[in-house]
C-alpha cells in the first residue's frame, strides 16, 4: 500500500533516516519528470513549482553576497524585530541549544540578522551559507524554513529532501513568519534549524507559538507607546481650538480633539517634516513635532507656514541650537556648525538668499550650489514649513531672534565662511 504525505510525517517521528530516504526518492523523481512514489505535501509541491518556474538550480547552491557588518547592524537597529528578540531567545534558544538546533531570525527581505545556538551546528550552517547577513529568500536559495514561510505567510517545516537544493537536504528547518500586529505587514521570520537527525514533529508548533508571543509583545509595545503619547497630547490638545490629532511617527492615532473624526491611522509621508502639509482625507494641515509623534492640525481656512517664534542661539562658542515655540509647545534642536552658519545668514537677511549667494558667503565660491541645496534639504527636515525657498528664507510670519556672543570674535569661532569671518572681524569700538 503506497505511503501518503501524512504517513511520511509520522514515519519521520520514529525513523528520520527512513523518511529522508523516501523523500529523496520523491524529490529525485519529481525533478527528473518520473512518477514519484508519493506526492509531496501541498506546501512543498507548490514551492517546488515556484522554484522550477524561477530557474533555481536544484543541484548547485547559489549564494548571494553577504551583507557587511555595518549593514547588518543598521538593519538590526531599524527593524521592529529587535524589540522581540528577548521573547524569541527565551522561548526558543535554551531548548534549541540542548536539541542541537540553531535559532535564526531574518528580516522581511530574507536577510539573516541574528543566528544563535549550538556551536557545532553553527559551523555546519556556515558550510551551506546559512550565515549572518546571508540572503535566504526562497527564490534565491530554494525551498527552506526562512524563505518559504515568508512567501506563504504561515509556519512551514521543511524536512530533509523537501529542500529544493540538494546541499540543504541533510537539514530540517521549521520557520514561522512574524507580522506587524497593527497592519499585518511581514517584518521577518524566525526559524529553528538543525541536522536531519535532530528533527522532531512538535518543532513547528513550538516555533509558531513563540512567533505568536513575539507578535503579542509587539502589540503590547504599540499600545503602551500610544498611551504614553496620549499623556503628552492631553495638555496640548486642551489648549487648541479646531480639529486636531496626535499620532505616533507611523501615523497611528493616539488622541483627537474638536470635531476631528477618529481614524486608526493617518497616512503620513515617508519623510515627514514640520510645517504645512496636505494629508488625505483632511486636506491642508499643519504638522508639528511632539515627543514620540506629531501634532496634526487641520486648517480651517488659509494656513500660513509661520506663526512661530524661532530663537537661534549662537551665544555659546561651542554650542549652537535653534528653539521653535508654536502651538505644540517648544522644542530645541542642536545645530551642526554648517547648519548654524546657514541659519545665521538667513536670520540676518530676512529677504532671503539664493543658493549661489549662500555658496559665495559660505565657501567664497558661488558655484557650490549643490552642497548648499543638500545642506538646506537637511535643515528642512526639522524646520520644515518655517523655511521657504527660491530664495531660501524664513517664513515672513515667523518671529526670529538671534542670540549672539558678547564678544563678536566668539561668533561661530571655527567657521571659515567669508560672511561669518567678516562679522567676527567687524568691531565698531574706536
Amino acid at each position: 500500500m503506497p505511503l501518503s504525505p501524512a504517513d511520511v510525517t509520522q514515519l519521520a517521528a520514529v525513523d528520520a533516516a527512513g523518511a529522508a530516504r523516501v523523500l529523496s526518492e520523491v524529490r529525485s523523481a519529481r525533478l527528473s519528470g518520473r512518477p514519484a512514489p508519493l506526492a509531496p505535501r501541498p506546501v512543498i509541491e507548490q514551492s517546488w513549482g515556484r522554484m522550477l518556474r524561477s530557474g533555481v538550480d536544484p543541484d548547485h547552491a547559489f549564494r548571494a553576497g553577504l551583507l557587511s557588518r555595518d549593514e547588518v547592524q543598521r538593519r538590526r537597529e531599524a527593524t521592529a524585530l529587535r524589540h522581540v528578540l528577548p521573547v524569541l531567545r527565551e522561548g526558543l534558544l535554551s531548548v534549541a541549544d540542548v536539541a542541537h538546533h540553531i535559532m535564526v531570525v531574518a528580516d522581511e527581505d530574507g536577510r539573516v540578522l541574528w543566528r544563535e545556538g549550538d556551536r557545532p551546528v553553527l559551523r555546519k550552517a556556515d558550510g551551506i551559507g546559512f550565515e549572518l547577513g546571508a540572503d535566504w529568500r526562497e527564490d534565491v536559495v530554494g525551498t527552506n524554513g526562512v524563505g518559504t514561510p515568508a512567501v506563504v505567510r504561515r509556519p512551514v517545516q521543511v524536512f530533509a529532501a523537501e529542500h529544493f537544493v540538494r546541499t540543504h537536504t541533510t537539514w530540517t528547518c521549521a520557520g514561522a513568519p512574524i507580522t506587524d500586529p497593527r497592519d499585518g505587514r511581514l517584518i521577518g521570520v524566525v526559524d529553528v534549524s538543525g541536522p536531519l537527525e535532530t528533527m522532531h514533529p512538535a518543532t513547528l508548533a513550538w516555533v509558531d507559538s513563540v512567533a505568536k508571543l513575539a507578535e503579542a509583545r509587539l502589540r503590547e509595545l504599540h499600545l503602551t507607546s500610544l498611551e504614553r503619547l496620549r499623556a503628552v497630547a492631553a495638555p496640548v490638545l486642551a489648549r487648541l481650538t479646531g480639529r486636531a490629532a496626535v499620532v505616533d511617527r507611523d501615523g497611528w492615532t493616539a488622541a483627537v480633539s474638536g470635531m476631528m473624526p477618529y481614524t486608526n491611522r493617518i497616512a503620513l509621508p515617508k519623510s515627514l517634516t514640520a510645517g504645512p502639509r496636505r494629508l488625505p482625507p483632511f486636506g491642508q494641515c499643519t504638522v508639528e513635532p511632539l515627543a514620540g509623534g506629531w501634532l496634526v492640525r487641520v486648517a480651517e481656512g488659509p494656513e500660513a507656514g509661520g506663526g512661530a517664534r524661532i530663537v537661534l542661539d549662537l551665544a555659546h562658542p561651542h554650542r549652537r541650537s535653534v528653539t521653535v515655540s508654536g502651538g505644540a509647545g517648544s522644542w530645541t534642536h542642536e545645530l551642526s556648525p554648517r547648519h548654524a552658519e546657514l541659519l545665521y545668514l538667513l536670520a540676518v537677511e530676512r529677504g532671503g538668499r539664493s543658493a549661489a549667494a549662500l555658496a559665495g558667503e559660505l565657501f567664497g565660491d558661488p558655484g557650490r550650489t549643490v552642497t548648499v541645496r543638500a545642506e538646506m534639504s537637511r535643515v528642512r527636515r526639522y524646520l520644515g514649513g518655517f523655511l521657504e525657498h527660491r530664495p531660501y528664507r524664513f517664513h515672513e510670519d515667523a518671529e526670529i531672534e538671534v542670540l549672539l556672543p558678547e564678544d563678536p570674535r566668539d561668533l561661530l569661532p571655527h567657521s571659515t565662511a567669508p560672511a561669518v569671518a567678516g562679522e567676527r572681524a567687524f568691531d565698531d569700538t574706536p
